[in-house]
Formats: structure tokens, C-alpha cells, sequence
């Protein structure tokens, strides 16, 4: 089988993560990366041993990257006219401009949790609403925080049914190596509902949510309690079992080590990952609770890694390569290597 051409607009942390992720799978092909500056990302990409082929927005772009010493393959047009589908991880608000683009050239996208929503055919999720994707053709992920705790909430939704949700977010305040927002010692709390809570009712409308979001001066991952309220009764240790079996779920114990946002990513980093990447939300077994008959939990949310998986399902969806949605989801599960 001919298999699908890819191209990533932007390679920053997300872009970068999504070109290898691309790479990973066994039946598409990586076109290339697109970006606008000879930047950090750019060097360490071009002085790595198996560079991806670069191309520039507009050729007036190219000149910076030769002073660099970097070899640039053509501009935006070029790759537009040698993939079936664009995965746009540039900045918030250049997306959906981008979209004009696609549009003219009969590309489909895919667009991360950032963009403006109304980029976008459909919200997507590869667990939750996999059949709504299939043969559109602008995909929107939600946000890491979303996209990874919708997996725990359609783990539950799937086996009893789930009526209402409370999120409480405590968030990274930038991404490692950012200084733009300079937080320290301080945690800055949002106004209720956060925007993840009220996104995840936009995978899975049946669903009340609300939540609150804090702010902590932190790099790695994001710390989410969540509340879930079930139809049916399920005991802690249903629970656990549905998580544990899950592949994009690590159920992880405290008492082991794990205890902290930073002990999952030293345990990623010790393991050999790349970047520290993972891929998978970590589940802190221990949290798992019981209060009334409402279902109380606590998962780590890796920023960088965690919607590349869905990514990867919105191209299976929007081509379509596979119109099930179990498929879909095992096939990249299976070159992603969490079987």
C-alpha cells in the first residue's frame, strides 16, 4: 500500500515531536518540516545524524539558513504540492491563516489545542469521537490537558457511563527553556470554568464539566484531579484495572517513586526516551478514590508528548486510512510502541 505523505508546519515543541511521531509510523511518510528561522530546534535537527528535509515559508526565508550553513529543500508551496495532509503546530492565530493555504491546494490539516476553534471541521479525540474525524478535512486536537484526561474519562465512560466531570488543573507556567512569563513563587488561579473543562463537552457533548486552573512555576507536565461521577457503580479497583489495561494510561504508584510531575519525567529520561518524551498520561494508583459514588483520581500530563498519539489518529482519520476507530488507535499504539 502507497503509503500517506505528511508534511509539519513549524517545528517547535510540539512540531518537532510530531515529525518524529510521523516517522515512527510504518505506513506514512514524512515530507519534510516547514519553519521560518534557523532557530535552536533547526540546528540541533540539522546537526543530528538523520536530518528531515526543510523547507521555508517564502523563499526571502532562505537566506538566513544559508548563512547558517543549512541546507533548505524549497518554501511552503513546494511541500504543499508533495503531501495529502499538513500538521500545523505553528503558533496560536498563524493556523488558521495557514488554512487559506491548505484550502486553495486541496490539503488537509490537522491543528493543535492553540488555534482559534473555529479552524476546524471537528474537535477531535482518536478514543472519544474517532468516527466524527473520518473524511474531514481540518482536524483540531484540544489541549494536552484535555486531550490526556479525556483518555481517563472516556476509559470510564466506555465501561459505565460518566454524567459529570470536575477538573482541577495545576498547571506547568511555561515549557522548559521558555522565560517569557517569569512566574516564581506564585500560584495564579483562573475564573471557573477553565477552558479544558468546557472543551472536553465538545469531544463528548453527553458530558457536564467544570474545573479550575492554577498556575505553578513549573516546567514539566501538569498535575489534573479529577472528580467523575459515573452512571453505573465502579469500585476503586474496577478502576484501576480499566486504567491499568489502557495503552495510552501508565498507572503508576507513589510508593514506588513516582510522586511528583518531575519523578515521571526523570523515570522517562532515565529510560532512554528522547527528549524524555512520554507519551502516555501517568495515573497515580494510590489517588484512586472513592467519594460517595463519585470516582476521585490524580494523572501527571507530559505537555510536549501527549497529543502526538491523537495527532497521529486525526491523519488515520481525516485521509481515511482506517474508518474503525480501534484500528486506528492500535495501529498507532503499535509504532508508537505503547502495545
Amino acid at each position: 500500500m502507497e503509503k500517506i505523505k505528511v508534511g509539519v508546519a513549524g517545528y517547535g515543541v510540539i512540531g518537532q515531536r510530531l515529525a518524529d511521531g510521523v516517522v515512527k509510523q510504518e505506513d506514512m511518510d514524512l515530507v519534510g518540516v516547514v519553519d521560518v528561522a534557523p532557530t535552536l530546534s533547526i540546528r540541533a535537527l540539522y546537526d543530528s545524524k538523520n536530518p528531515y528535509d526543510l523547507y521555508v515559508v517564502d523563499d526571502s526565508m532562505k537566506k538566513a539558513f544559508k548563512e547558517e550553513g543549512i541546507t533548505v529543500k524549497g518554501n511552503f508551496d513546494d511541500i504543499l504540492s508533495n503531501v495529502d495532509i499538513i500538521l500545523d503546530a505553528t503558533p496560536g492565530g498563524i493556523g488558521i491563516k495557514n488554512k487559506e493555504k491548505y484550502k486553495e491546494r486541496g490539503v488537509k490539516a490537522i491543528f493543535q489545542g492553540g488555534e482559534k476553534n473555529e479552524v476546524a471541521d471537528v474537535f477531535f479525540h482518536g478514543y472519544a469521537n474517532y468516527q466524527k474525524g473520518v473524511g474531514k478535512d481540518y482536524l483540531k486536537l484540544t489541549s494536552c490537558n484535555t486531550t490526556g484526561f479525556i483518555r481517563a474519562v472516556d476509559c470510564i465512560d466506555k465501561e459505565v457511563g460518566v454524567e459529570r466531570v470536575v477538573v482541577t488543573i495545576m498547571r506547568r507556567s511555561a515549557d522548559p527553556g521558555d522565560i517569557h512569563r517569569g512566574l516564581v513563587d506564585v500560584a495564579l488561579v483562573e475564573k471557573v470554568p477553565n477552558h479544558q473543562a468546557v472543551d472536553i463537552m465538545l469531544i463528548m457533548p453527553h458530558i457536564e464539566a467544570t474545573g479550575v486552573l492554577v498556575h505553578l512555576p513549573i516546567t514539566h507536565g501538569h498535575l489534573i484531579s479529577l472528580v467523575v461521577t459515573p452512571k453505573k457503580k465502579i469500585s476503586v479497583e474496577e478502576a484501576i484495572k480499566l486504567f491499568d489495561t489502557h495503552p495510552r494510561i501508565k498507572v503508576v504508584e507513589i510508593a514506588k517513586g513516582f510522586n511528583s510531575n518531575t519523578a515521571l519525567f526523570k523515570y522517562a529520561r532515565d529510560k532512554g526516551n528522547k527528549r524524555a518524551d512520554m507519551y502516555e498520561v501517568g495515573l497515580f494508583k494510590e489517588t484512586v478514590a472513592l467519594s460517595g459514588e463519585n470516582l476521585f483520581f490524580t494523572i501527571n500530563i507530559p505537555q510536549e508528548a501527549v497529543v502526538i498519539p491523537e495527532t497521529i489518529d486525526a491523519i488515520r482519520a481525516a485521509i481515511p486510512m482506517q474508518t474503525d476507530g480501534n484500528e486506528a488507535v492500535r495501529l498507532t499504539n503499535k509504532y508508537l510502541g505503547m502495545e
